[in-house]
């Protein structure tokens, strides 16, 4: 080999740690960036002259070569950005970059790229771009099955416009009645036993403590008969619906018992609601909607479909329509109780009001939420991630992305990883150890420079010899 092999092998150490120090410095330019992957450097001999343990047999040369750490996971921050999302554990963002504008709308590449750079924002498009300038993909999701609707990732789009309104047409609605209610006279049937029971009231003598059998409630209370009908009954308690247009309609009820077991026919309750708050003389202010009757062991007999309909609800003049009462799998039940009142555990409707986006947030299964409003959320897009057999041998674009190579494979839809909102993954490059391989670099290409100041010393002593 001689002093002119010992002079390319100490170049080619030069070379080879230049290159280490230029990966050092990249890795420690990036230490903040979001999502950056450290590039580390590997180091191989070249071996010239002879085999094997054979006398001619020499140390040769050096070459470097760029070790990717893309299966290093960085440490995940908090942030307070709804929609930043970080991956904890394996797998990739799916994204695009934006080629251009067309009539004032983005227009994309259609080459798909790979990151883990988190920092996605809302563009004025209602896309997802993060820092480097590429747009999340994901799968839409059907709103009313909520399951993926597709099984090709796209460009996310957020739409902004108002979610319209809901008509109310079903009312959750359980509890319990009392067997005794607690009221001056618990009589809600024909308007002269009414006045008669409010009639031994005002005169001092006690009410009639159980109505007469096989009384039935009228259908409508007036409002001159108003006192002695809530006299008579107890507050059902109420509940906000909406109709066709989202307007809010307060629904008051009450509950009046019209009849006593009798022996051949159970307790019997009839439903009211305030139908007109501004009725006034003879005019209609409460309606009927129908009678529960319950056996002996509590529990509501009729109707046996524990539902009713509360046909063409209105109320002040503001239409809803027909609203089922769903009384549900526990039904109404009808036990004493030592208040005299009704118990409502549980009283919900299904309408809502029109409502506009507020903002949009990552939920712990990876899915994009946006909430109204209103009140109400709505899964968007479930967010794509994909895996790769050899994501050591992806390919580096600008921006913290990634494209396929052959020998990185094709990407594997899913992941093992998980995403998680509100969080950023940070660089894993390590300063202290990026701090410790300069050390070693640069005194390796110290050393290596002595090597070369020896060889040219002895080559001028070669040169020297002939004169």
């Amino acid at each position: 080999m001689g002093v002119f092999g010992a002079l390319n092998a100490a170049v080619s150490g030069l070379s080879a740690q230049a290159y280490a120090l230029e990966n050092i410095s990249g890795n420690i330019a990036n230490s903040a960036t979001v999502g950056y992957k450290r590039l580390d450097t590997s180091f191989s001999d070249l071996v010239g002259g002879g085999k094997g343990a054979q006398p001619g047999q020499i140390a040769g040369t050096v070459s470097a070569n760029s070790r990717a750490t893309n299966g290093i996971q960085g440490d995940l921050q908090q942030s307070q950005v709804d929609t930043y999302m970080g991956i904890n554990g394996s797998g990739y963002f799916v994204v695009q970059g934006r080629a251009g504008e067309v009539d004032g709308r983005s227009i994309f590449t259609g080459n798909d790229l790979y990151t883990r750079r988190g920092d996605f924002e809302i563009d004025k498009e209602g896309r997802l771009v993060n820092g480097a300038g590429y747009y999340l993909m994901g799968q839409p999701i059907d709103p009313v099955t909520k399951n993926v609707s597709g099984s090709v990732p796209s460009i996310i789009t957020i739409d902004s416009s108002v979610i319209p309104a809901v008509l109310t047409d079903r009312i959750s609605y359980e509890g319990n009645l009392p067997t005794t209610p607690q009221t001056s006279a618990y009589l809600a049937g024909g308007s002269d036993m009414l006045d008669a029971s409010l009639t031994k009231a005002s005169t001092g003598a006690a009410p009639d403590a159980v109505p007469a059998p096989q009384v039935v409630g009228v259908d409508t209370i007036s409002a001159d008969d108003e006192v002695n009908f809530l006299n008579s009954s107890i507050a059902g308690e109420a509940i906000t619906v909406y109709n066709s247009s989202g307007t809010p309609v307060n629904v008051q009820m009450r509950w009046a018992k019209t009849f006593e077991d009798d022996g051949s026919q159970g307790d019997t309750w009839s439903l009211y609601y305030l139908s007109d708050s501004d009725a006034t003389g003879t005019d209609p202010k409460w309606t009927k909607v129908s009678d529960a009757q319950f056996g002996t062991d509590g529990r509501m007999a009729v109707p046996a479909t524990s539902n009713m309909t509360m046909t063409g609800l209105s109320v002040d003049g503001q239409a809803v329509g027909d609203v089922t009462l769903d009384f549900g799998t526990n039904a109404l039940t009808q036990f004493a109780d030592s208040n005299g009142a009704a118990k409502i555990s549980k009283l919900r409707q299904n309408g809502y009001p029109a409502g506009d986006l507020t903002g949009v947030t990552v939920s712990e299964a990876g899915r994009l939420v946006a909430s109204y409003s209103n009140g109400r959320t709505r899964e968007l897009y479930e967010i794509s991630l994909v895996s790769f057999s050899g994501e050591a041998w992806l390919e580096r674009v600008n921006g913290g992305a990634f494209e396929v190579t052959p020998a990185s494979g094709e990407p594997i839809a899913g992941a093992n990883g998980s995403i998680v909102g509100k969080r950023l993954e940070a660089s894993n490059t390590d300063i202290a150890d990026e701090f410790s391989k300069l050390i070693v670099t640069q005194q390796a290409y110290s050393a290596n420079t002595r090597i070369v100041s020896s060889s040219d010393q002895m080559l001028k002593e070669a040169i020297n010899m002939i004169r």
